[in-house]
């Protein structure tokens, strides 16, 4: 059971369009806020990518973030600095499509019953450190593989561990406050 069933146990069609609809609305909202960190600037974008796939599982993790690139690619300014269609063609293409996975994979562990604060550290920290794969190898084939790693993937690295850990704590809480309901 997902964190999501736990709050809310009538998953009608209603229930999960309104799910897929505020989750994309979530990610594109967070792909907006820009926390300053040295040497680059960190959106909020994957931590809202980990809280929908570790809190609606994996379909519906998925689902949340195609429906937001395709908000995105619909024209739609969802994407980091008000970016539309273009960045799915862009230099980072393979962050925004990997986004796909990185909820999906997030979501699995959930719909296989990870729970407690560290292992849903565990699972975002390795989903997030996933990302780079795509995310990188697209990279490189404008800048090279070098210059992708460093550019794409190294001022990144402790925001998106700050992250993992925050919708780890976020989502672990979620699960006390649902056993504190029960008792």
């Amino acid at each position: 059971m997902t964190l999501s069933h736990a709050l809310l146990p009538s998953q009608s069609l209603v229930t999960r369009i309104l799910m897929v609809v505020g989750g994309s609305f979530l990610i594109a909202l967070s792909a907006q806020i820009k926390v300053p960190m040295i040497p680059v600037p960190m959106t909020l974008q994957t931590l809202a990518i980990l809280f929908v796939g570790l809190t609606f599982g994996a379909r519906m993790g998925a689902l949340t973030v195609a429906a937001y690139l395709a908000e995105g690619a619909a024209g739609l300014p969802v994407f980091a600095g008000g970016a539309t269609g273009a960045a799915l063609v862009g230099p980072t293409a393979g962050f925004l499509f990997g986004f796909v996975a990185m909820a999906y994979l997030a979501g699995l562990a959930a719909d296989r019953g990870v729970k407690g604060l560290v292992p849903t550290l565990l699972v975002a920290l390795a989903v997030s450190a996933l990302l780079y794969m795509p995310g990188v190898y697209w990279l490189a084939t404008f800048i090279g593989f070098e210059k992708a790693v460093v550019a794409g993937m190294m001022p990144f690295l402790v925001g998106d561990a700050v992250k993992a850990a925050i919708a780890a704590l976020v989502v672990t809480g979620g699960w006390s406050f649902v056993k504190s309901r029960k008792s």
